[in-house]
C-alpha cells in the first residue's frame, strides 16, 4: 500500500525578511496621503514577509497586499511593534490558522491609537527637542558638534525603536496586548516626560541668563527708588 499522505513544510519568516521588514518601516512615511495616510507605507513594509509566506501568482498573496492596503495612522516609529504583531500573524495564517482578515486589521487598528498617545510625547514632544537643545547649546559656542550630535542620537533613537519594535512584536504576537495593559503605557509616557522635563531644567539652567538691575540709592537723605517701586506693588496690588 502506497502512503498517499502529503507532508507540508511550515512557512517560516527568516531574520532576513525581519531586516527587510525593518529596513522597508523607513520610507514608512513616504507615501502618505489623505485617503489611508500610513496604508501604503505599511504594505511596503510587509511586502518581504509576503513575498516568503505566499506563492508568487497565487491569490492568497493579492489577498495579503490588499489586507495592508486599508487605513492605518500612528507615530510612524511605533509602528515597528504592530509590524512584528502583523508578521506574527500572518506567518500563523500562511500555516493555516484560522485568522481572518478581520482579526488581522483589527489588531492593528487596536494598537495604533494607543501607541500613538505615547509615541508623539515620547518622541515629538520629548526626545527632539531634548536633543535638539543639546545641539543648539553646543553650536551656540561654534561648533558644528551641535547639529551633528542631534542628527546622531536623535537617529540611533529612532532605528533602535524600529529594529527592536519589529522584532519584539513578532516573537510576542498578540500577547503584546497583555504587555501594554495594567498601565504600562501611561507610566511609559510618565517617566519619559520626567526625564524630558529635568533635562530641560538643567539646560535652562546652563545656557539661560536673566540680568535684573537694582538701582539702591547711596544717598541716605534720598528715598531708595527700589523701595518705593516695590511699595507701590505691593499696595496696588
Amino acid at each position: 500500500m502506497v502512503d498517499t499522505t502529503q507532508t507540508t513544510t511550515e512557512k517560516k519568516l527568516t531574520q532576513s525578511d525581519i531586516r527587510g521588514v525593518f529596513l522597508r518601516s523607513n520610507l514608512f512615511q513616504g507615501s502618505w496621503n489623505f485617503e489611508r495616510m500610513q496604508a501604503l507605507g505599511f504594505c511596503f513594509s510587509m511586502v518581504p514577509a509576503i513575498r516568503r509566506l505566499y506563492p508568487e501568482n497565487n491569490e492568497a498573496r493579492k489577498q495579503a497586499i490588499r489586507r495592508h492596503l486599508e487605513f492605518f495612522n500612528t507615530q510612524p516609529f511605533v509602528a515597528a511593534p504592530i509590524l512584528g504583531v502583523t508578521l506574527a500573524l500572518e506567518e500563523q495564517r500562511a500555516n493555516g490558522a484560522e485568522i481572518d482578515d478581520g482579526a488581522i486589521n483589527g489588531i492593528k487598528v487596536g494598537l495604533m491609537g494607543p501607541l500613538a498617545g505615547v509615541g508623539d510625547p515620547i518622541f515629538w514632544g520629548t526626545v527632539r527637542p531634548v536633543f535638539a537643545a543639546l545641539g543648539a547649546g553646543i553650536a551656540m559656542s561654534g561648533s558644528l558638534l551641535g547639529p551633528l550630535l542631534f542628527f546622531i542620537l536623535f537617529n540611533l533613537v529612532r532605528l533602535a525603536t524600529r529594529y527592536y519594535g519589529v522584532a519584539y512584536g513578532y516573537s510576542k504576537g498578540i500577547d503584546i496586548v497583555k504587555d501594554m495593559g495594567g498601565g504600562f503605557l501611561p507610566k511609559t509616557d510618565g517617566r519619559a516626560s520626567i526625564l524630558g522635563l529635568f533635562v530641560m531644567g538643567a539646560l535652562v539652567n546652563k545656557w539661560t541668563h536673566v540680568n535684573i538691575p537694582l538701582v539702591v540709592s547711596r544717598i541716605t537723605d534720598q528715598t531708595a527708588k527700589n523701595t518705593l517701586l516695590l511699595s507701590r506693588l505691593f499696595w496696588t496690588s
